[in-house]
Parts: structure tokens; sequence; C-alpha cells
């Protein structure tokens, strides 16, 4: 599969080399932007106050399936909902929320793992197939909470997740699962 991450970073960075491990070929943008038109999914991993200048250095992207990871404690961009209905609005294809409850510095320890940890996440229902199939390469489970009108529910969940870190269990995995089924692996 054709990625194009967007953003050099932990995250970005963190699931290019997971996704690269995985046999897709990965492209690395960063703030400068370039082209995706060659990409079968394109992933933005941007600090939330430079998307928008961020995907409008990036050619290709109108109808591109798109993965936002991104987070944010400030307030939301003026007539959007969430920061992935604001990476919708300007790449204009299915988009997903993912990556942006699970800790980027814990990446290089998810194949020691027993029991693979999980990733939650929101889809449009044409970004679904795609997002659950990369996060399952990046070493998680996919954990689906709905449509992306749950996106900011995803998005408001980095305030709990540091607050668990910073209580004191530090950077963490999760995982969910149905009763009994980690007895049957």
């Amino acid at each position: 599969m054709q990625i194009t991450v967007i953003g050099r970073g932990h995250v970005g960075g963190g699931l290019a080399g997971r996704w690269t491990t995985a046999g897709h070929d990965v492209t690395a943008l960063g703030r400068e932007g370039g082209d995706v038109a060659g990409a079968d999914v394109v992933l933005v991993a941007l600090p939330s106050a430079a998307i928008a200048d961020g995907l409008a250095k990036v050619s290709g992207l109108r109808g591109k399936v798109t993965i936002d990871a991104t987070n944010t404690f400030d307030p939301y961009p003026a007539g959007y909902e969430s920061l992935a209905v604001l990476v919708k609005s300007i790449a204009g294809g299915p988009t997903a929320k993912a990556f942006n409850t699970n800790f980027a510095s814990l990446y290089d320890q998810i194949d020691a793992e027993p029991v693979r940890p999980g990733s939650l996440y929101a889809a449009d229902p044409e970004a679904r197939d795609i997002t659950e199939r990369l996060i399952r390469d990046a070493g998680f489970d996919p954990v689906y909470v709905g449509d992306l009108g749950q996106a900011r529910l995803l998005e408001s969940l980095i305030a709990l997740t540091m607050g668990v870190a910073r209580g004191g269990l530090g950077p963490f995995f999760y995982r969910y699962n149905r009763p009994g089924e980690l007895a049957a692996t």
C-alpha cells in the first residue's frame, strides 16, 4: 500500500517506521508539504495548530482516504466539531480518527507485548477497512467506536490519557476485550 505520512515527529515518524517494516511503501512529508497524488491513504500527524497551513501545502490530497492522528488541548478551530472534521473539510475524502489515544513513545515496545494493545478509532464507512488494516499493521488491535461523529470523543480522551500517565502509570498500552476472549488465545 502507498502511504503518505504528513508529519515527521514521534507519531508520524513512528508509524511510518512500523508501516515500512510491515511492507508498505511509505513517504514522509514535513510541514513544507509535497505531493500525495500517488498515495492510497494519507496520515495527518501535524500539531493541531498547523493542520490547515500544513495541508494547504499538500497537492493531490483532494478525495484521498485520510487518517487524522492529531490532538489538541487548545480551543477547536471555529466551525469544526473536531480536528478530524477539519481535516476532512480540507482533504474532501473519507476520513478516520486513529492513533491519537496511543503513546508514540511506546511504538518500539509494541512487539514485546504478549497481547496486542488496542487502538481506538472512529471512521467514515469508506475509510474503515483501510484504517483497521493500518492499525493492525502498526501492531495494534482496532477498537471501533463509531463513525466520524465520534472523533471529538476520541480527541477529548487526551486529557484522561495524560492524567492517567501523569498520575503515576506513565505511558501505557490499553486493551479492550470481550469476557473470556484472552483466555482463548
